[in-house]
């Protein structure tokens, strides 16, 4: 088995065992479907907040552990959800949404400024919008008659960093300036376990009905011909041959062939107006 480099290893997914059986494969259809209904709010009921940005990559991967960001969380009874914005992102969000300057913020050190009660109001309503749109788009997964409801401002809460095995959905988003900045939704254990639930209920695998089982022997099938006869000639005997001329052959033991290997010889006899071969023999 190769050894990862780092070369090979942004090439080569790797396979975690505690993974196996559980339809992370299609995880990326989730993230899909999460992107649309991400779509819908930042250019609908959250427009002013999300005004010239649009979405990049969403993706599920593993939580990040960084000790800049700032986890805050809401739950109920389908589990807790974790959001962490970039202060980079927040700090021009918030510049762009109450000072109006445009790129300015981009230029502000996040490491020297500091967290004000409007950034932090404005982390939390950027919280419930996220929380809330996970929530809804595990329950059609699930198809849940009643839809979750809304995360109430006071329900979003401090949070400590996910751990470095927790499943996170990797939010990028770009702004008409090229300007980059990414979020991470991460779902508990339950959520996450409700979420590959849903994806291992979406396809059903047909079970074939099967009756005894066969020994190998009678079940294989394989295709054998028969060369009844083969002669030999110059090629200038055949290009001499022409319409209505007679080949004389004499039809003795005739090979049997597995993909042009000769495996048996057999005597050819007529039964009923039709050629058959009898008399198989292992061909030496």
């Amino acid at each position: 088995m190769p050894i990862p480099t780092n070369d090979n290893a942004a090439q080569h997914q790797v396979l975690d065992p505690r993974l196996l059986g559980r339809p992370v494969h299609l995880l990326p259809q989730f993230a899909v479907r999460l992107q649309d209904d991400l779509e819908s709010v930042m250019q609908g009921s959250a427009r002013r907040y999300w005004a010239g940005w649009r979405l990049e990559i969403v993706e599920f991967g593993r939580s990040p552990q960084q000790n800049a960001l700032r986890w805050m969380a809401a739950s109920n009874a389908m589990g807790t959800v974790a959001v962490a914005f970039e202060r980079g992102l927040l700090l021009t969000l918030l510049e762009r949404r109450y000072g109006g300057r445009g790129a300015g913020a981009t230029q502000r050190d996040p490491q020297s400024e500091r967290v004000t009660a409007t950034e932090d109001r404005l982390a939390v309503v950027l919280t419930q919008q996220m929380v809330d749109v996970l929530y809804g788009r595990v329950a059609v997964s699930m198809a849940m008659e009643v839809a979750p409801r809304p995360v109430a401002a006071n329900a979003i809460l401090a949070a400590s960093m996910p751990g470095a095995s927790s499943w996170a959905v990797r939010v990028l988003v770009r702004d008409a300036a090229g300007q980059e900045g990414s979020f991470w939704i991460a779902p508990d254990q339950n959520l996450m376990a409700a979420i590959l639930g849903s994806l291992r209920a979406d396809q059903p695998r047909q079970r074939t009905a099967r009756g005894p089982s066969e020994p190998l022997g009678s079940a294989l099938q394989v295709k054998l011909d028969g060369r009844l006869v083969s002669k030999e000639m110059t090629l200038g005997a055949l290009f001499d041959i022409k319409v209505g001329d007679v080949i004389p052959v004499n039809v003795g033991r005739a090979d049997v062939l597995l993909d042009e290997a000769r495996l048996f010889t057999a005597a050819v006899a007529e039964h009923k107006g039709s050629l058959c071969l009898t008399s198989f023999e292992d061909a030496e």
